[in-house]
């Protein structure tokens, strides 16, 4: 797991395979497509952020992504739209910007089709 310190200010494009943990500041593009992004409570992520799994602690301005999961705890803020399969929002948690939740390729439907199919009739 890597780490970027909260000391540590970088501006750019960030990608990798391997979890990543940003305690400091990152403005630009932040793209772990297999991995999980944590962004702990000093972190300041001004960027587009593509993810497996996302964990925010700190804060987020920007687009949110996550393939897998995004998970906003109580002391996280999300200023940007999220995306993603399955959504932790905590109590005391901030998030502005719409929610969009698709389900993943090949995983069965959230609610069955109708009701007379999954209850039969009388007869």
């Amino acid at each position: 797991m890597a780490n970027i310190g909260k000391s540590i200010a970088i501006k750019g494009d960030l990608s990798g395979n391997e979890d990543l943990v940003i305690e400091g500041k990152v403005e630009g593009k932040v793209e772990l497509p297999n991995n999980q992004l944590t962004v702990g409570a000093n972190g300041l992520v001004k960027a587009e952020v593509n993810a497996k799994s996302v964990v925010v602690i700190g804060k987020v301005s920007g687009n949110v992504r996550g393939t897998e999961r995004i998970e906003i705890q109580a002391t996280g803020v999300v200023d940007g739209d999220v995306a993603a399969p399955r959504l932790v929002v905590a109590e005391g948690a901030v998030l502005n910007g719409s929610i969009t939740m698709t389900q993943k390729a090949g995983a069965a439907p959230a609610h069955p089709p109708t009701l007379a199919a999954a209850g039969g009739s009388k007869g």
